[in-house]
């Protein structure tokens, strides 16, 4: 993902989060100059359809990660891109344990989430303060 994104990122994040405190192109800016950050994109004919972007935790091994957003155009989910930018975090990640938030209701998410060796490791209430919606924290051990 490069900075240029970061506008079409934040349009589809107020697609696929409206009632959830969607991202500004800042909030994505800020992600990508993080030192320990990973952000990858996915595109269709040069045109971002997916996006998705991880944080290393810790300044000594073995390191914790954060994935920080996972999102993939309306049009385009349920083809295995989300699958795809989700295993590219976890090859950032390798060797360390993987944590993520993710709404309680995403039940496609979830799926994926638990397909790849994520399990539930307890609840965050009202986590998604705009909707209140409760979220999952998950964890996947070190691969």
């Amino acid at each position: 993902m490069t900075r240029s994104d970061a506008a079409r990122c934040a349009e589809l994040e107020s697609q696929l989060f409206a009632g959830d405190d969607p991202w500004p192109p800042a909030a994505f800016l800020h992600g990508l100059s993080g030192k320990h950050n990973h952000y990858v994109a996915a595109r269709e004919d040069g045109k971002l359809i997916g996006y998705a972007g991880i944080s290393r935790l810790g300044r000594i091994p073995p390191f914790e990660y954060e994935v920080h957003t996972i999102g993939v155009d309306p049009t385009h989910q349920g083809r295995g891109i989300g699958r795809r930018l989700l295993e590219e975090l976890l090859r950032f990640a390798k060797g360390g344990e993987v944590f993520l938030e993710v709404r309680t209701d995403n039940e496609a998410a979830i799926n994926l989430y638990q397909s790849v060796g994520f399990a539930t490791v307890g609840v965050r209430k009202r986590y998604y303060k705009v909707s209140g919606a409760d979220a999952y924290t998950m964890k996947r051990d070190p691969a």
